[in-house]
């Protein structure tokens, strides 16, 4: 059940993370809070697994800095490669 909380955590640090980085128009709000949440789910569920418990303060640790890294390195990567594929495409098209 504590998953939940660090899948909630995750998604608020992702709406952050939408906000902060730039070229939000070229994605949607919910890419960084997904890549968070997914990042979460998958880190949590290794940190439960390889044997710390749900109420030890390393599992919620790692959880939060490497969903938040991950969103944060997902989400600049994708509007980077987007902004360039719409900046070749406009060019292409003699829009630019």
């Amino acid at each position: 059940m504590y998953i939940l909380l660090a899948l909630v955590a995750a998604v608020a640090i992702g709406v952050a993370v939408h906000f902060l980085l730039p070229r939000r128009g070229v994605r949607g709000v919910a890419l960084a809070p997904s890549i968070g949440a997914a990042a979460s789910a998958v880190v949590y569920g290794i940190c439960t697994w390889s044997g710390l418990g749900e109420g030890n303060a390393l599992t919620w640790l790692v959880t939060l800095i490497v969903s938040t890294l991950l969103a944060w390195v997902g989400t600049d990567a994708l509007s980077r490669v987007r902004a360039a594929r719409d900046a070749a495409e406009a060019e292409r098209l003699g829009l630019a």
